[in-house]
């Protein structure tokens, strides 16, 4: 079955499609993908992964079209940054 896996860094984005076979969960995807030879700095033990936006374990069965996301650890610390609301008024 083919699935995307997708990883995105501020100066690099890559999205990948691949073929697993049935019952291949999201580590493998990750694995068979190639990605962590292409980034050798993620860290699977303290990154999360998810499929569309939702968190999952790596022990989690995919489905054919499902796309499997590398999330990067947050940087900043969000009480500190403003909130940007999108109403173009600045305080």
């Amino acid at each position: 079955m083919q699935i995307g896996v997708a990883y995105s860094e501020p100066a690099q984005q890559i999205w990948l499609t691949i073929d697993v076979p049935d019952g291949a969960t999201v580590g493998d995807a990750i694995e068979r993908s190639g990605i962590l030879r292409m980034f050798p700095h993620i860290d699977l033990s303290t990154q999360k992964v998810g499929i569309f936006g939702k968190i999952v374990k790596a022990e989690a069965a995919l489905r054919p079209g499902d796309r499997v996301e590398i999330y990067r650890p947050i940087t900043c610390d969000p009480q500190t940054v403003p909130r940007r609301d999108g109403s173009g008024d600045e305080d």
